[in-house]
């Protein structure tokens, strides 16, 4: 993985170190009609990104808060990797200041080329679509198909019932409890960067549940 190297840490557990290559991919929203507490977090993470040379990787969008991150990272010095479909492109949506802008056909292709481009996952405040991106990026860590920091950003409680949920797919046994082990949870700004360049892979469970 570019930029990731996997070291043994306590508890059979894996640090990663990440190298001067680093991208962080953010899944947020692209709304324009939000709190404005929402924007001032999103233009922090990307002024933070820039300040610790993190690349950003996401949507391309110019609007809600992928246009806030997108401008923080830009504004302080930063780079920025766009990846938008065609046709977010024709409705003029595109962030033009991106250092690469990535045009795809669809959805799909965008989500595998974020991830293929990313070191670690972020996840702002966000609606349908930034739920989908974590949800499928969380999946993926369960399965042991990806082994790369995952962090939710749950400024103001936004999260919590997410978070709640999870617990209760555990405790209903649907999923193993080490999924608590595949993403970590910042409540502000100063937390987020700690806990990417920190984190530590914790093995899934090796089997499934046993049928009967």
């Amino acid at each position: 993985m570019k930029g990731l190297k996997i070291y043994p840490c306590q508890s059979g557990l894996s640090v990663v170190e990440i190298s001067m290559v680093k991208s962080l991919c953010v899944y947020c929203s692209s709304s324009d009609r939000l709190e404005q507490k929402y924007f001032a977090a999103a233009a922090a993470v990307g002024m933070e990104m820039a300040r610790r040379q993190w690349t950003l990787v996401y949507g391309g969008g110019k609007t809600g808060l992928m246009g806030a991150v997108a401008r923080g990272v830009k504004s302080n010095g930063g780079r920025v990797v766009g990846v938008i479909p065609e046709f977010m492109k024709i409705r003029e949506l595109e962030f033009t200041e991106a250092d690469e802008l990535i045009s795809v056909l669809t959805m799909r292709e965008r989500k595998m080329l974020m991830e293929t481009r990313a070191d670690a996952f972020l996840a702002l405040p966000g609606g349908w679509g930034t739920l989908e991106e974590l949800l499928e990026i969380l999946t993926l860590a369960h399965l042991e198909v990806l082994r790369k920091p995952v962090v939710i950003f749950n400024q103001d409680g936004y999260y919590d019932d997410l978070i709640r949920f999870c617990q209760k797919i555990v405790e209903e046994k649907f999923m193993h409890a080490t999924i608590h082990g595949k993403y970590l949870v910042a409540r502000s700004v100063e937390e987020i960067f700690p806990l990417i360049e920190n984190w530590c892979h914790q093995p899934g469970d090796a089997k499934w549940f046993q049928t009967k």
